[in-house]
């Protein structure tokens, strides 16, 4: 597998990393099977989160025997320093290690007050001080904020939303990186799995050479694919443009990623998942989103009170509420359609 050159750090790290936000989902037994394999495939880059439950206990669990040979980054929701590096000393006890490569900030709106000893980024400081981490960086979903941290001189790494479906004004984030010498770690390369095709993801990101994706995986058969597209050297073909094309022609900006930043909901709707039905409704055999228990789920879009806090929390400003009950909608007439009794949660 081909290796990329992330940034000032140095760091040689494999051209698929290993998104490791959906192993919480999974067992700890299933997360080992799914972590070897990535590392008997060669991936020697791992991204995490002190946010992401039981994700880096499994980590540890699956891979603290090889901590030598890989390369572990992780992040804090911490917003002061104390808060940052006790989430830090919990991670590296989870994590069975005595140090991360990269301790990131997790989710900035805005950049740190570097005048502030108490704020998050002396936390970072005084981990790299310490050993607790070699490099720093941060995690947004702010293009502003992005650069901001990119031309500060003040990070090693920055983690963005990045992919085929980016806006051109996003993709001008890798040439400030590449500049500034920053590493980019690309998170939603799948955007959150509204993208159609992960052969056409790959081979968009392969165009970069200082670009590393971070798959989120929780299957062995999705990590396959992208270690079958790295040995093939897949690149981008006409078919790849032309279903590039038409999934932006569909989408455009206005679609849901699956950050989760918009929950909790107060009325329990669960907004990740009712936000993003249409598009797998369209993807996905429509069989698996029309159980009783997603009827379930997408009734209490009924709840909503209209409060607005999932707008707010939205990083992409996308107004949450109506793309659920857009969702809904379309959900309830899909079930009619295909004669799906949904009386019961009418």
């Amino acid at each position: 597998m081909k290796k990329k050159l992330l940034g000032k750090t140095g760091l040689l790290v494999t051209e698929n990393g290993f998104g490791a936000l959906p192993i919480q989902r999974v067992s700890f037994d299933d997360a080992r099977e799914i972590l070897r394999y990535a590392y008997d495939s060669g991936i020697n880059f791992y991204d995490t989160a002190r946010f992401y439950t039981d994700s880096e206990e499994k980590i540890g669990y699956s891979l603290s025997d090889v901590r030598d040979k890989i390369y572990i980054a992780t992040k804090s929701m911490g917003r002061t320093r104390d808060a940052a590096l006790s989430d830090l000393d919990i991670s590296l006890k989870n994590m069975k290690t005595s140090y991360v490569d990269i301790f990131q900030l997790h989710n900035i709106p805005e950049m740190p007050d570097i005048n502030d000893e108490n704020s998050a980024y002396y936390a970072l400081l005084k981990a790299r001080e310490e050993g607790k981490c070699r490099f720093i960086g941060i995690t947004t979903h702010r293009l502003s904020v992005a650069l901001e941290a990119a031309k500060s001189g003040l990070f090693d790494t920055v983690q963005f939303p990045l992919c085929y479906m980016s806006a051109p004004e996003d993709l001008e984030l890798i040439d400030v990186c590449r500049k500034e010498n920053v590493g980019v770690i690309a998170m939603k390369a799948m955007s959150g799995g509204i993208i159609s095709s992960p052969r056409a993801a790959f081979a968009f990101m392969s165009q970069y050479d200082n670009v590393v994706p971070i798959w989120g995986v929780q299957k062995i058969s999705e990590l396959r694919d992208f270690l079958a597209f790295a040995e093939e050297g897949v690149t981008l073909t006409p078919e790849m443009r032309e279903i590039i094309k038409k999934d932006k022609a569909t989408f455009g900006n206005d679609f849901c990623r699956g950050c989760g930043y918009c929950e909790p909901c107060p009325a329990g709707i669960p907004l990740r998942d009712a936000a993003r039905m249409i598009p797998m409704l369209k993807r996905a055999p429509w069989q698996e989103y029309t159980t009783e228990a997603w009827q379930e789920k997408m009734s209490r879009v009924k709840n909503c009170v209209d409060c607005g806090a999932c707008k707010s929390r939205c990083p992409y400003g996308l107004d949450t509420r109506r793309l659920a009950h857009e969702s809904y909608d379309f959900f309830i007439n899909l079930c009619r359609e295909k004669g799906v009794l949904i009386e019961k949660y009418l």
